[in-house]
């Protein structure tokens, strides 16, 4: 395997450590970069408030980039690519008040699968019109969240989370369709297991607007030792003129964690630091990086 012409930028989910991001956890953000992490990811929704700036503030007072997802509550109703008008029109006001938020955490990205809903699945043939909805809508966001200094990326999930973009061919469709320059990419590798038969097929589809990849294994552990093919995935990703942003996601699990409520029934993340620190291990001692 060649060398990395930029080594990737290691960092993490917070949903390793919990559900819920509040005003007392600005620590976490020390402890992400005692590990060694440049990245952090912060989730919001209906449920989630703190203060958005001082995070912000802290976050670049480390050297941390930050990007935020719309993880927590997100009401089923508010859907850019839904049939009903109503729920479109939610769907954009919802998420340019995220974006907002963003904006205000001065986060670089806001990253998700914004042109629909997690978990909102129709069970029949794929539907142009919804497709064609879903790109309209997702310009009218990318221009909001360019005159903000706000990436918009956007991540296809599995089939058990959604129907309308599962696949990186089927996300870079997406975007020729959007025509905004800012809209990127996100891969994640466990819904990938799902969906890709070939990983560095799927990246290097993804290559000129990719920017970043959620890491865990197939069952969402650590990285190594699992089914997803790494020495493809990086592979994939020599030559880059840019550094890829490997952000470690699972959720925590173990009596104090939240993982069932994610449909994890298996104990792989009881402590965010020994995972990160694992995994951190593993892309070292198999491809020589090191964060």
């Amino acid at each position: 395997m060649s060398p990395f012409l930029l080594k990737p930028k290691f960092g993490a989910h917070q949903f390793l450590w919990k559900s819920h991001f509040t005003d007392q956890d600005l620590g976490l953000l020390d402890v992400v970069r005692s590990l060694g992490l440049l990245l952090f990811e912060v989730s919001l929704g209906d449920d989630v408030e703190f203060d958005y700036a001082a995070m912000g503030r802290h976050a670049h007072s480390l050297g941390i980039e930050l990007t935020v997802g719309p993880g927590n509550s997100w009401p089923a109703h508010c859907n850019i690519s839904s049939g009903e008008s109503e729920n479109r029109k939610r769907g954009l006001a919802w998420h340019k008040a995220t974006i907002d938020r963003a904006s205000e955490m001065d986060a670089a990205a806001y990253c998700g699968a914004i042109y629909s809903h997690p978990g909102y699945i129709l069970h029949q043939a794929p539907d142009r019109d919804e497709f064609l909805t879903a790109a309209e809508n997702l310009h009218v966001l990318a221009e909001y969240a360019d005159r903000l200094g706000v990436k918009l990326v956007l991540e296809p999930m599995s089939r058990f989370r959604n129907h309308l973009v599962t696949t990186a061919t089927r996300i870079m469709e997406l975007i020729a369709l959007a025509q905004h320059r800012n809209i990127l990419v996100n891969l994640d590798t466990f819904h990938m297991i799902t969906e890709e038969r070939d990983y560095g097929g799927a990246i290097r589809t993804c290559l000129p607007l990719l920017w970043g990849i959620h890491a865990c294994e197939n069952d969402r552990g650590v990285p190594g030792g699992g089914l997803v093919p790494w020495a493809s995935v990086m592979e994939a990703l020599q030559g880059r003129s840019v550094p890829t942003r490997m952000l470690f996601e699972t959720y925590n699990t173990g009596p104090a964690g939240f993982g069932f409520s994610r449909g994890i029934y298996q104990d792989l993340c009881p402590d965010p630091e020994d995972f990160v620190r694992r995994g951190l291990a593993f892309f070292s001692s198999t491809f020589g990086l090191k964060a």
